[in-house]
């Protein structure tokens, strides 16, 4: 098979899986996504390693668990040692950058005990998790935190340029309303959400990061290229502009996923999330029904650049030699099950929509199916590695290449379970269940039927998907579930056993390694 020459890696921050209309949503038309859909694979049961935005990315970016790289939760860096997408594809010459988010922090740690600095190359590279910064933002930019940093993003000078004045245009602007006396409204509030943002759409976060993503098309030119393009929204700040802050209404929307048994006994962890400040908001009534317009109309605007970029893409030739993957890092309750933001292990949490479109005629027997297999984030790397024709890694790769699935087949031995984990050390929830920060964990284990999430120190729990879709009824406590749940953490306890830590020796080299002594004259126990 031909390596494929560019890899569009497309990542969208916090988008639920339902939320595209080739996924089944009524009424948000995505024809784009669709489109992409229909010329590749749309994967039906993709899962992330960990539903919250640093430690997710940092398994798409390494092809390894969170419980094996150790970038846990947002702002833990991941170790220096680490190997990223980047640093693969990089010695194949393919040149690999990012164009808006990662949410990551390099090891400043680590590079200041080797002595290297954003100054030089290498140190640059490894500060940014392997992407070369094209358009590095991780869109989180309130006032304090800018003057804080005593830095701000490239996108506050073009707002500049384009005539909005101020300290932070990103967040006066881009990520604020206006009221009726002229004042600001921040799109921090969420009552604010269903307002149209101060900006010409065409100055938006999702215009911007777009355009960049053509500059560095077009300046790669005919050489090969990776470019991980990486929306800001759908996250909040739930702030769209006109005319997508209202295209939505309340008809359109999907219906809230709750129920009150769920708040009855709940498990301890989960009552203490259900606690969170994001999800008291969100079980308010008037909160989901204010940002849903605001969710769903940035989701379109998304799909609206998509459809420009694959557009321009098909006009300059490089969509014949490019494979687009678009995917999220983790999905938003929104409300659902009485809880706001992500973290824990529902659907709507740990589910993302994937679509891998590749050009090749390889690909041809799956292209325009739905393919049901469970799969996981780390997949991804081993998949665009084998794809650009780089060595793959099999001793420090936790994922498995999807590249058979592209081609119409599945092996015979494929995975029957994803997943994934939750460091929830950083949240409140911690100080209200009183544990220490090293044992406030989670880790889920989804098999076709069934879900079973194991947290240290409290109760499990589990969820018959085939009787209980909406994930409603906890069999965490049921007597009649105990084997199950046996079953179920034994093959928890084996995933867990199945982590790569041998990273720095190759399988073919402890191969080789075997009957060494002997050769080198070193005799151990002969008589």
């Amino acid at each position: 098979m031909k390596p494929i020459k560019n890899i569009l890696f497309i990542m969208t921050d916090q988008l639920r899986w339902d939320h595209l209309s080739c996924y089944g949503h009524p009424h948000l038309e995505t024809p784009a996504i669709d489109g992409l859909a229909a010329r590749g694979v749309r994967f039906d049961k993709a899962y992330v390693q960990s539903p919250v935005c640093g430690p997710s990315r940092a398994s798409f970016y390494t092809g390894r668990t969170v419980f094996s790289h150790g970038s846990t939760w947002n702002q833990v860096p991941l170790p220096i040692g680490e190997m990223t997408l980047g640093d693969y594809l990089r010695p194949a010459g393919v040149r690999t950058a990012v164009v808006g988010k990662t949410h990551m922090v390099g090891d400043r740690d680590g590079m200041a005990r080797l002595g290297l600095t954003r100054e030089t190359e290498i140190g640059l590279l490894v500060s940014e998790t392997g992407f070369e910064p094209y358009e590095r933002d991780d869109g989180l930019h309130p006032t304090p935190l800018l003057q804080l940093k005593g830095a701000e993003p490239t996108y506050n000078d073009w707002l500049r340029e384009q005539g909005y004045e101020g300290e932070n245009p990103w967040n006066d602007y881009a990520n604020a309303a206006e009221g009726p006396d002229g004042e600001i409204l921040s799109g921090w509030y969420l009552r604010h959400s269903n307002l149209p943002a101060r900006i010409a759409e065409e100055h938006s976060e999702t215009a911007y990061m777009t355009m960049r993503a053509r500059q560095f098309i077009g300046e790669c030119g005919d050489d090969p290229w990776c470019l991980h393009l990486s929306f800001i929204k759908p996250h909040w700040p739930y702030m769209a502009p006109a005319p997508y802050h209202d295209m939505y209404g309340a008809q359109t929307h999907m219906p809230v996923l709750r129920d009150e048994r769920e708040r009855a006994d709940p498990n301890p962890v989960y009552a203490a999330f259900m606690g969170l400040d994001a999800s008291q908001a969100f079980s308010q009534q008037g909160t989901r029904e204010t940002v849903m317009p605001a969710y769903m109309g940035l989701i379109k605007q998304i799909d609206d650049h998509l459809g420009r970029l694959f557009a321009w893409l098909e006009e300059t030739g490089a969509a014949d030699e490019t494979l687009i993957v678009f995917t999220s890092d983790h999905g938003d309750y929104l409300g659902d099950h009485w809880m706001g933001e992500k973290e824990l292990f529902h659907e709507v949490s740990v589910r993302v929509p994937l679509i891998i479109a590749d050009p090749r005629p390889s690909a041809d027997a799956s292209r325009g199916k739905v393919n049901d297999n469970l799969v996981e984030a780390i997949d991804l790397v081993p998949t665009l590695l084998e794809a650009a024709g780089a060595p793959l890694p099999t001793h420090r790769l936790e994922g498995r290449s999807l590249t058979q699935l592209l081609a119409g087949s599945t092996p015979a031995d494929w995975r029957k379970a994803v997943f994934s984990e939750i460091d929830y050390a950083a949240y409140g929830a911690r100080d209200v269940l009183g544990v220490g920060i090293n044992d406030a964990r989670g880790y889920m284990i989804r098999t076709e039927k069934w879900k079973y999430v194991h947290f240290r120190g409290f109760p499990p729990q589990l969820f018959d998907l085939d009787n209980d879709r909406d994930e409603f009824d906890d069999l965490g406590r049921s007597p009649d579930h105990a084997q199950i749940r046996a079953e179920l953490k034994e093959m928890l306890f084996e995933r867990l056993l199945e982590r790569k830590n041998r990273i720095a020796m190759s399988e073919e080299e402890v191969i080789a390694r075997q009957g060494s002594a002997a050769r080198t004259g070193i005799l151990i126990g002969k008589w």
